[in-house]
């Protein structure tokens, strides 16, 4: 499998979003009876499109406001929320610095130590609402962090970083065992990134109960250029979407696949989740929403490293609330609004009554299945030509 690259050098060929479709089915079903739940462990959730744990998405008014829509909003608790008392301070000078000042202006801000008491008083602001708390940590921080999430009430502990292995070598800081974590977190543990099926397969084996799936195919991260690493995300989430269905069948437990990032519009979400994930973890699409900290910018989880900064502040405007972006009316003709409805309508037309049934769905390669028929809008820079 694969083609020559050089002589005795060979390179799999992988795919994302815009070269692959859908293919309907024999059967169809009226979107508004189709069950998009999926689940975390024990806990389930009638959303499957998580918002990402980033400073321009993710605050706790924010987090509130999409635990009442029935979905999950991830607290980053090392952003400015737990490092500074008003953070929207710091997000104001972000949102009006220029594109040449921003990087060093984000590099700076978030050289402020974090403040433990703040990581405990944003969770319990959140629950304080009635709504799940989902909080992100690295590594390095996360059985600190973590215990610190498990104690103020948090529902799932996320530990994130750009490339998640369970072998790790390191002489300057302690290595996380993510045995031993598991051990002392009992509530619901999510682990990223990852993006091939051996990784997450043995991450798999650790305990954890779900996989976040990409390296830099956010909009705002610059990893693939920067590092010059990543699979597209088709390839990888079906990949470690065949790790969670042989880890089911040798273990019984089931592990959910979460694809993050790359993800525009409702067109993705719905390629995504047939290629295997459960669900998504988007950031571009609710940075652009009124109740988003982010003031209309958004910008990398690894922008602020201090010498090699992978991401980058990206204008992506307001456009709607957040529940106009989950559940319509869609007020744009681009596919970025209604994303419920989208992912509805498309298991409706595919003959998908749940998120298992549209994993099975038959996916063809077709280069052309963004540029067929569609030179009115690519001329007038309409819809699908934007």
């Amino acid at each position: 499998m694969g083609m020559f690259l050089g002589r005795g050098r060979k390179a799999r060929r992988c795919y994302g979003f815009d070269e692959v479709a859908l293919v309907p089915g024999n059967v169809t079903i009226n979107p508004n009876e189709v069950d998009t739940a999926w689940s975390i462990g024990p806990l389930a959730f009638k959303v499957p499109i998580m918002a990402a744990a980033m400073d321009g998405v993710v605050d706790t008014r924010f987090a509130i406001e999409m635990g009442k829509l029935g979905g999950l909003a991830v607290l980053n608790l090392e952003g400015v929320q737990t490092r500074y008392d008003d953070p929207g301070e710091v997000l104001d000078k972000i949102a009006i610095a220029t594109p040449e000042e921003a990087t060093h202006l984000v590099q700076g801000l978030y050289e402020e130590p974090i403040k433990e008491e703040l990581v405990a008083r944003r969770i319990k602001e959140i629950k304080a609402a009635g709504v799940p708390a989902i909080v992100s940590a690295i590594p390095q921080r996360a059985m600190k962090f973590g215990q610190i999430a498990q104690e103020a009430g948090a529902d799932i502990f996320v530990v994130q970083s750009t490339v998640t292995t369970v072998k790790h070598l390191a002489t300057e800081y302690e290595v996380l065992d993510f045995k031993k974590l598991r051990d002392v977190i009992k509530i619901p543990l999510v682990v990223g990134n990852c993006v091939t099926y051996g990784t997450a397969l043995e991450l798999m084996e650790t305990g954890v109960d779900a996989l976040l799936i990409g390296i830099g195919p956010g909009a705002a991260c610059t990893t693939r250029g920067v590092l010059g690493i990543g699979v597209p995300q088709v390839t990888a989430t079906a990949d470690c979407a065949a790790a969670r269905d042989f880890y089911y069948k040798k273990t019984g437990k089931y592990v959910s696949i979460i694809t993050d990032g790359g993800m525009r519009i409702g067109g993705e979400i719905c390629k995504a989740i047939a290629s295997g994930a459960d669900a998504v973890m988007v950031g571009s699409a609710f940075a652009r929403t009124k109740e988003a900290p982010g003031r209309g910018f958004h910008w990398g989880m690894a922008t602020p490293h201090a010498n090699l900064p992978r991401g980058t502040r990206i204008k992506v405007g307001t456009t709607g609330t957040l529940k106009e972006i989950l559940f319509g009316p869609a007020r744009l003709d681009d596919g970025s609004q209604n994303l419920m409805g989208a992912l509805m309508t498309s298991m409706g037309n595919l003959g998908a009554a749940n998120i298992r049934e549209m994993q099975l769905t038959e996916i063809i390669i077709a280069p052309s299945i963004q540029t067929e028929g569609k030179v009115f809008q690519q001329v007038q820079r309409v819809g699908m030509g934007k």
